[in-house]
């Protein structure tokens, strides 16, 4: 995009949506700030990471993005609502942090119903295209654009101690929250819910024997195994969906260029991009886990179904029940659109788990 080019349209836009924007709103065709709740080197970091260093690169520097990570912004719960305000242009959304705010995408959160996390990505996107109670949710409610789909990949069950079946995990206190406290609960541990910068000292002080719902690469980037060095695949496929939004009056009002830069960039992020990404990613941590003492594990398969049947479809009902049901959501037709999209998409997806890496090395 021609500097010129880009300032023409810029100042178009700056004179007419943002004219009656909140200050913070005004300079955001040419700067924005995006703010996560997690470090750099945290899971869906690197995809926000590729996204936000092609858009400044792809409009030839015209548009710049602060990053605030770790919350260096916004702390913890405070991310959905700033961004909905105009406080922060961009930031990272996970679901389980906001459950009472989010009660369409948390039909989309859920164990033991598919097994890649590139598919994932593509299952809640063509979810979002699709259910128009999912897209209002985050439109009209929280004035948001998602501007794409993402998730934490995988998370092993991790644990102080070795065990020898999953039954050796009930009565264990171990850190999980949203749902995959339903995961601990149903296999006899007591879920313990805790945010993740003090699960290190709580292992290191034996108040937690383990920790689930905490992604492979986010695990080693926070050093849990140096406490913690038993790593199992349970089966339960992959991880956490989560979203990359915009403030929607801000993308309403990006130059049409920008936008369609932006669009181009997230069409490669779902074309291959996120696999691309993340397969180097989880080859480089499997090796700086292994290399610190990491011992990778699975459970039979005779457990990983036994997890399943306690699992599911209890996990899922009790969302259409508790939840999507006294908020009028049509949770049926929604999870029926979940099923014809892992139907489409799982079979060919290809990104392995840290377990499958490290057996295939």
């Amino acid at each position: 995009m021609k500097r010129r080019t880009f300032l023409k349209t810029g100042a178009a836009a700056a004179s007419g949506i943002f004219t009656l924007a909140a200050p913070s709103l005004a300079l955001a065709a040419t700067s924005l700030k995006f703010d996560s709740y997690v470090s750099d080197s945290a899971g869906p970091s690197w995809i926000d990471r590729w996204y936000l260093d092609e858009l400044e690169k792809r409009t030839e520097g015209e548009v710049t993005i602060r990053r605030y990570w770790s919350g260096s912004l916004n702390k913890v719960g405070e991310h959905l609502g700033a961004v909905r305000d105009g406080t922060s242009e961009m930031t990272l959304i996970s679901p389980g942090y906001y459950q009472s705010e989010l009660p369409v995408t948390r039909g989309l959160e859920w164990y033991f119903r598919m097994n890649r996390a590139d598919a994932l990505q593509k299952v809640c996107r063509d979810v979002y295209d699709q259910f128009d109670p999912l897209r209002a949710e985050w439109e009209d409610r929280h004035r948001s654009k998602v501007l794409y789909w993402t998730n934490w990949n995988y998370a092993p069950l991790i644990l102080r101690d070795p065990i020898t079946s999953l039954e050796d995990i009930k009565g264990k206190r171990i850190r999980a929250y949203g749902v995959s406290a339903d995961v601990v609960e149903a296999l006899g541990g007591t879920a313990v819910a805790m945010a993740a910068p003090e699960v290190y000292q709580a292992l290191e002080r034996g108040i937690l024997d383990g920790v689930y719902g905490f992604d492979f690469v986010t695990a080693i980037a926070y050093k849990l195994h140096e406490i913690a060095p038993q790593f199992y695949d349970i089966g339960d496929g992959p991880h956490a969906p989560a979203a990359t939004i915009m403030n929607k009056r801000v993308y309403d009002g990006l130059p049409d260029d920008v936008r369609k830069i932006s669009d181009e960039i997230v069409d490669d992020i779902y074309g291959g991009q996120f696999s691309a990404i993340y397969e180097d990613v989880l080859a480089t941590y499997v090796k700086t886990a292994e290399a610190e003492g990491v011992t990778l594990s699975t459970v039979s398969d005779a457990q990983k179904a036994m997890a399943k049947d306690l699992v599911q479809p209890a996990q899922v009902n009790s969302w259409l029940e508790d939840t999507a049901k006294p908020a009028g959501i049509d949770g049926a037709e929604m999870q029926s659109l979940i099923d014809a999209a892992i139907k489409k998409y799982d079979a060919e997806a290809t990104l392995k788990r840290p377990y499958e890496i490290s057996q295939a090395s």
